[in-house]
C-alpha cells in the first residue's frame, strides 16, 4: 500500500462506515446475483434464433458486460471482497474466463476513504488513552481494500510515523465474504465451478487471514529490516511496537516517489538501471537466500527515495510485508536448478532440473521438453550472454547488460505459454509456482517501466 505523498486524498469521497455486517453484504451481493441471473436468462432467450457464430459473438460480448458489472458492484463493498477479486485477477488466469480476469483487474484500492471520525473511533478502541500521545493527520496518505494509512507524530519525541489502520470488521468478514463471492460466481453462471477454483479459494482464505494479522506483519517487517539494514540501497520501515496491535501497525514514515513517477524518468539511465538491479536482486534473495517472498507484485508496495547527495545511491523503499509466503526446501532446490540451467541456457539441464517435482514428473517427455523451452525463454534476462545465442542483439547493450524495454518479454512469454497450453494436456500449476511467476512478471514490468539495463552475471553468479 503506497504512502506516496505526491497523491493527496483530501478531495476523495469519504464514507462513514463500511458494509461489513453479514446481512448488509449478503443483501448487496444477492442483489448483484439476481440482476446477473436476470440478464443471463434474457440473453439466452433473445439469442435462441441466432446462428452458432452470431450466438458465440453475442455471448462473448454479453460475458464482457456481465463481468464489468460484477467488478463495478464488488468495488463498492471495499474490504476482503475487493481483495478476493484482486487476488483472483492476479492468480486466476488459468481457471477464469479472460473476460472475468480483465474485469477483476479493474478493481483497485483507489476508492472512497473512511471518514476521520470513524477512523478516530477505531483508534480509540485500539489504543485507549494512548491515542492522546499521537498527533494524527486526519487526511489519509494511502488507502487499500483492507486498511488506510495516516501520518502521525509521536508528541513526546517528534518521531514521524504512519499508522496502517485496518477497517473495522473486515477481518471478521473474510470467511463470509469468500462464501458470498463464490456463491456470486456460481449463481451468475459466468465461472465454471471446478476443484481448481475451490483450491484457489482455500489459498486466498489463508492469504487473507495472514494479511489481516498485523502482529505477524510486524514480525516479518522486523525480519526484513534486520536483513537489509546494512545495504544502503534499501529502506524498510521500522516498527514502533508502542502503538502497534493486531489490527493496527505503527511504523516509521518513509517518504519517496512512486515507481511510475515522472521524477524517475528524469534520472540518468545509469541511476534507473541501479534501481532496477536493486529491485530484481531483492527478489533473488527472497527466493534463493531467505526462502520467503513478498508475493504481491503491486507497484504500490514500492517507493523510491531519490538521492540528493552525490555518491549516495537512490533507495528502494519496501512498504508492505503482509503477503509473505514461505517455500519448502524441495521447491527451492527445483527453483535453484531452473535458474542455473537458465543461466547456462542449457535445455537438457533445464529438463533435468524439473525432475523430482510431482507437477513436472506427471508430464510426458514431449510436454516436459516444451515447458523447459518456455523456462529458457523466461530466464533470458538471467542467462549468460556468452552462452545464449538466442538473445537478439538489440536486447543487450555494449556491456552485455539486458535491455528490458526492448525485450517485450512478458508478451513473448504469454504467447509462448498460450501456444504450449493448447498443444498438450495441461494441469493447473502448483500455487507456489504461480506465486513465483507472478512476482517475476511484476519485476519484469517494473524494470521495463524504468527502462533498466541489468547484469545477469551480477544477478545469478552468487547463487551458482
Amino acid at each position: 500500500m503506497s504512502n506516496d505523498t505526491s497523491k493527496p486524498f483530501s478531495n476523495k469521497q469519504s464514507i462513514d462506515n463500511l458494509k461489513t455486517s453479514g446481512f448488509e453484504r449478503r443483501m448487496s451481493i444477492a442483489k448483484t446475483s439476481l440482476n446477473i441471473g436476470r440478464r443471463w436468462a434474457g440473453n439466452s432467450v433473445s439469442g435462441m434464433f441466432l446462428n452458432k457464430e452470431a450466438r458465440t459473438a453475442r455471448n462473448q460480448a454479453f460475458m464482457e458486460t456481465q463481468a464489468n458489472y460484477l467488478a463495478a458492484e464488488l468495488g463498492k463493498l471495499k474490504g476482503s471482497v475487493v481483495k478476493i477479486g484482486q487476488m483472483l485477477a492476479i492468480y486466476g488466469e488459468h481457471i477464469l474466463p479472460p473476460e472475468i480476469t480483465r474485469a477483476l483487474q479493474t478493481l483497485n484500492d483507489d476508492t472512497a476513504t473512511l471518514s476521520w471520525p470513524t477512523i478516530e473511533l477505531t483508534l480509540r478502541d485500539l489504543l485507549g488513552e494512548r491515542l492522546n500521545e499521537l498527533d494524527i493527520d486526519p487526511v489519509p496518505i494511502g488507502t487499500a481494500s483492507l486498511a488506510q494509512v495516516h501520518r502521525a507524530t509521536v508528541i513526546a519525541t517528534g518521531e514521524q510515523v504512519v499508522l496502517k489502520i485496518q477497517y473495522p470488521g473486515v477481518a471478521d468478514a473474510i470467511n463470509s465474504d469468500l462464501a458470498l463471492f463464490k456463491r456470486l460466481l456460481k449463481v451468475s453462471n459466468i465461472v465454471p465451478q471446478t476443484r481448481s477454483l475451490d483450491a484457489w479459494f482455500e489459498e486466498i482464505r489463508d492469504l487473507l487471514h495472514h494479511e489481516v494479522d498485523y502482529e505477524a506483519e510486524a514480525v516479518t517487517t522486523e525480519r526484513f529490516y534486520d536483513r537489509l539494514s546494512n545495504d544502503p540501497r534499501y529502506v524498510v520501515p521500522k516498527i514502533n511496537r508502542e502503538y502497534s496491535k493486531k489490527r493496527l501497525l505503527c511504523m516509521s514514515y518513509e517518504p519517496g516517489v512512486s515507481v511510475v513517477s515522472d521524477v524517475l524518468q528524469q534520472l540518468s539511465h545509469e541511476r534507473r538501471s541501479a534501481i532496477g538491479q536493486a529491485a530484481i536482486e531483492i527478489m533473488m534473495q527472497e527466493i534463493f537466500v531467505w526462502g520467503e517472498m513478498q508475493t504481491d507484485p503491486n507497484f504500490g508496495n514500492y517507493l523510491v527515495r531519490v538521492s540528493t547527495n552525490e555518491g549516495e545511491p537512490d533507495k528502494l523503499v519496501l512498504l508492505d510485508f503482509g503477503a509473505i509466503r514461505q517455500f519448502d526446501e524441495n521447491l527451492l532446490t527445483i527453483a535453484h536448478g531452473l535458474l542455473k540451467a537458465g543461466y547456462h541456457h542449457d535445455h537438457d539441464a533445464m529438463v533435468l532440473a524439473m525432475t523430482g517435482y510431482d507437477f513436472f514428473d506427471s508430464m510426458s517427455n514431449k510436454v516436459r521438453s516444451d515447458v523447459a523451452s518456455l523456462f529458457l525463454l523466461a530466464t533470458e534476462p538471467f542467462s549468460n550472454p556468452a552462452t545464449n545465442p538466442d538473445i537478439p542483439s538489440d536486447r543487450l547493450d555494449e556491456k552485455g547488460r539486458y535491455i528490458w524495454a526492448n525485450s517485450k518479454l512478458h508478451s513473448r512469454l504469454s504467447t509462448a505459454a498460450t501456444r504450449a497450453m493448447q498443444s498438450f494436456e495441461f494441469n493447473l500449476p502448483p500455487k507456489e509456482f504461480m506465486f513465483i511467476s507472478r512476482k517475476f512478471i511484476g519485476a519484469y514490468t517494473l524494470l521495463t517501466v524504468l527502462n533498466s539495463y541489468t547484469d545477469s552475471n551480477k544477478l545469478v553468479r552468487p547463487y551458482l
